[in-house]
Formats: C-alpha cells, sequence, structure tokens
C-alpha cells in the first residue's frame, strides 16, 4: 500500500487517451468552425444591405440618403448579433489553440505528450467550470477593429458625399442642415445624432483595444488557468 501511496504522478498518456485527446481536438475545432461561420454570415449580411443602401441612394440625382441612415441602424443589430456569436467562437477556439500549443506541439516537436504548464488542468477546469473568456463589450470592439468599423466608415462616406454632391454641389451649410433634414427633424438634428452613433463605436473599439487579450479585466477565481487562456489567446 505505501508504494502505491507513493507512486510517482503520470507524466503521459497511454495511446487510447491519445486517441480519446485526438477526438476531443477535432470536435473543438468543428465548434469553432460552426461558430465561424455564423460570424461571416452576419458579416455577409451587414455588407449586403449597405450595398442595398447604396445603390438606392445614388440611383439618381434626387434620390433620398434616407437608406443610409437606415441601413446604419440595421448594421448595428447584426454588429450586436455578430457580438454576442464571437464571444461563443472564442470560447471554442481558445479550447482547441490549447491543444494545439500543448499538446499536439510537443508531440510535432518529437518530445511526445507533456504535461506542460498545467494545460490538462485547464481545460478539464474549462469543462467543469464553463466561462466565456471575454466580456461583450470586447467583442464589440473586435468586430468593430475587424469588420464593422469599416462598414460604418462606408456608410458615412458615402452619406456625406450625397449630401455634397446631389442634386447639385453643395454651395452653403444652410444648404447641407436642409439636405439632411428627415421629415420634421432638422438636418442639424440628425446629423449630431449621427456623430453621437459613430462616436460610441468609436469609443468603444478604442476603450477595447488595450484588453485584446483579456488581461487587464477581473475574472471569476478558476484554479491556476488564467496563464495558459492568455498565452492561447494570442495578442
Amino acid at each position: 500500500m505505501d508504494d502505491i501511496a507513493t507512486k510517482a504522478p503520470k507524466t503521459h498518456y497511454t495511446s487510447a487517451e491519445v486517441t480519446a485527446l485526438s477526438h476531443l481536438y477535432r470536435a473543438e475545432i468543428y465548434r469553432s468552425t460552426v461558430w465561424r461561420t455564423r460570424l461571416d454570415a452576419t458579416t455577409n449580411w451587414a455588407v449586403v444591405t449597405t450595398g442595398i443602401a447604396l445603390s438606392l441612394t445614388f440611383s439618381s440625382a434626387t434620390a433620398s440618403p434616407l437608406p443610409l441612415v437606415l441601413v446604419g441602424l440595421l448594421v448595428a443589430v447584426f454588429l450586436y448579433i455578430e457580438a454576442r456569436r464571437y464571444r461563443f467562437f472564442d470560447f471554442w477556439r481558445i479550447r482547441a489553440h490549447v491543444l494545439e500549443l500543448y499538446f499536439l506541439g510537443p508531440i510535432l516537436r518529437g518530445q511526445g505528450d507533456q504535461f506542460a504548464r498545467g494545460w490538462n488542468e485547464t481545460l478539464f477546469q474549462d469543462y467543469q467550470h464553463p466561462n466565456l473568456h471575454i466580456t461583450y463589450l470586447e467583442a464589440v470592439g473586435r468586430r468593430l477593429r475587424r469588420n464593422y468599423g469599416w462598414i460604418f466608415l462606408i456608410q458615412v462616406v458615402a452619406y456625406l458625399g450625397k449630401l455634397m454632391i446631389h442634386p447639385v454641389p453643395l454651395s452653403s451649410l444652410d444648404e447641407l442642415f436642409a439636405r439632411a433634414t428627415i421629415g420634421p427633424v432638422p438636418g442639424e438634428i440628425v446629423l449630431l445624432c449621427g456623430m453621437a452613433f459613430h462616436g460610441t463605436w468609436m469609443a468603444i473599439a478604442f476603450r477595447t483595444f488595450r484588453s485584446r487579450r483579456g488581461a487587464d479585466r477581473e475574472r471569476p477565481p478558476p484554479p491556476a488557468t488564467d496563464a495558459v487562456l492568455d498565452l492561447a489567446r494570442g495578442p
């Protein structure tokens, strides 16, 4: 009994365990791929609707710029949906990346499977106490910096371009306000709302830039998992 109690801890997996981990890796890759596809779908919706709005607005010199205003709100809805999806994509992606770095990586280098940095304990705790690794605001910031910031930029440039050139080139500031008027809403109010709308997205993108790895925010206390997750998350 004393020999069993003093037996050295296990340092390598058996062939059956390696096979099981390989299937686990395939499952995590499949999950992250599914969520990656969902991210692409919402981005495509945003691009297509923005393109339709551009076509309607610039179809003639007398066409209204209102479609470009409305599409900004619609793209914001797509951003809301995609940020939620990105949190789940990041969740599955990090699990797969931990396996790539600490399980498959040493095998590729001819070092065999290892328990370096306690990655196996990290995955166990993540399965036992699943928790999304980034906040919703961080997910919004990431999608803005990668995709949606450019879509919003195209929308703003197109909207201002429409006001300045149609039906004739702009000649005064009062004329700009008149063209921006939407029904009973004065053009000044419309432009101020637009500045606040896009200024909010810019603030979120810059505010969350330094937290792109999630390293500077408070998290629930998992047992010794943060170091491995931060390395797997990458820059």
